[in-house]
């Protein structure tokens, strides 16, 4: 009689052990989400170790409020560790996060762009340099709290939108490349609602379980670009001239740095319909106004795809996607052509406003959940 062979039972996490024998590093932001994770898999049973990055100045943190990564969410992370017990660490990424992440931000800004900085902190920081000291810690995998869903169906890890789609971060994770996937875990991306996150937090008795939500780039201080990037680049704010479309100039300003394409409101040139800032000319330091319509866009420039789905990226001509091209908008059809590996060119079936140089575009399948990848927007838009 011959013998069945059984396959080994999977633990939650997707490896063929008990979960304590599984070490899952716990990327800890200070937050709830984070702190739900950690607790929630130290409860499974699993080998937590919890680390959170230092990423700026401690001190000038201390007295931040409403940002992801200050002095008191380090804090914060510490005491969920201490209170569910497993061991906490803190890494001084300071020079790290200012390199990958600051510098670049500052200088796409003064180019004209409208960077996404927590996109880059989460490729070149937390999945890059994180990701290696993990396996250095000889973690199995690496567990954060973003809102995101990673389904393996035997050909490689896949990414896909939360089932919340009001918390997916499904924009913010377009960079996240397959081998970083195949070591990722994201344990909250099938709840269908905060209030499931906070209700665990409770659950797990979690001093952070009604801590408000951050709101603002760990950084950038109550939303305010210019001021971060006149510290980071004095004398950067140059006065200069507000100009219309057709060549008018109909004002000042104080900085091509203050303004985003897509602006309405102070824009102190009054009277008249109303003006949008449509481009902004660095080398001429002028801003250029115009009519909403001015707006409008149908083809976006790509560069640095990062591909997700099957097969090569330039294999075929064009793929019918949705696409997404700012993180609070809803996906749109589109028609997306390669030219190249890394570049491509993205047809918008329905035009859209406001889209500008240092943005994302992310591509979604038309007919699931799943996330294909996506590029950076830059010149020639049109």
């Amino acid at each position: 009689m011959t013998a069945v062979r059984t396959l080994p039972k999977l633990n939650s996490l997707g490896f063929a052990k008990a979960p304590a024998d599984t070490r899952v590093l716990v990327a800890m932001s200070g937050g709830v989400d984070s702190s739900v994770v950690a607790a929630m898999l130290a409860d499974e049973g699993y080998d937590v170790v919890g680390v959170t990055l230092q990423l700026y100045d401690h001190g000038a943190a201390l007295a931040k409020k409403g940002a992801c990564c200050a002095g008191r969410d380090i804090h914060d992370a510490r005491r969920v560790a201490e209170e569910v017990g497993f061991p906490h660490y803190v890494l001084d990424y300071e020079n790290k996060f200012r390199e990958s992440v600051i510098d670049e931000f500052a200088d796409a800004y003064l180019a004209g762009a409208t960077p996404v900085p927590c996109i880059r902190c989460n490729e070149r920081v937390k999945f890059r340099d994180l990701l290696e000291t993990a396996k250095d810690l000889n973690a199995d995998c690496m567990a954060t709290g973003h809102y995101i869903q990673r389904f393996d169906f035997g050909n490689g890890a896949e990414l896909h939108s939360a089932a919340d789609g009001a918390r997916d971060q499904s924009y913010f994770l377009f960079s996240t490349t397959p081998d970083q996937l195949d070591y990722l875990r994201f344990p909250l991306g099938h709840l269908t609602s905060k209030a499931e996150t906070r209700a665990l937090a409770r659950k797990y008795g979690l001093p952070v379980a009604d801590k408000p939500d951050s709101q603002d780039i760990c950084f950038v201080p109550n939303g305010s670009y210019a001021a971060v990037i006149e510290k980071l680049r004095p004398g950067s704010a140059e006065p200069g001239d507000i100009v219309h479309l057709d060549g008018r100039v109909l004002g000042t300003h104080k900085g091509v740095i203050h303004y985003t394409i897509g602006q309405r409101r102070g824009l102190g040139i009054g009277g008249g319909e109303p003006y949008y800032v449509v481009k902004l000319d660095v080398d001429n330091r002028r801003v250029i106004v115009g009519p909403k319509e001015a707006l409008s866009t149908r083809t976006v420039p790509l560069k640095e795809i990062n591909w997700l789905g099957e097969g090569a990226f330039d294999a075929v001509a064009e793929r019918h996607v949705l696409v997404r091209v700012r993180s609070t908008r809803p996906p749109r059809e589109a028609i997306l052509r390669p030219i190249g590996k890394t570049h491509a060119e993205v047809e918008l079936l329905t035009p859209e406003e406001g889209i500008s140089p240092g943005q994302a575009c992310v591509f979604y399948a038309p007919d699931s959940s799943r996330v294909l990848g996506g590029g950076w927007i830059w010149r020639g838009i049109t």
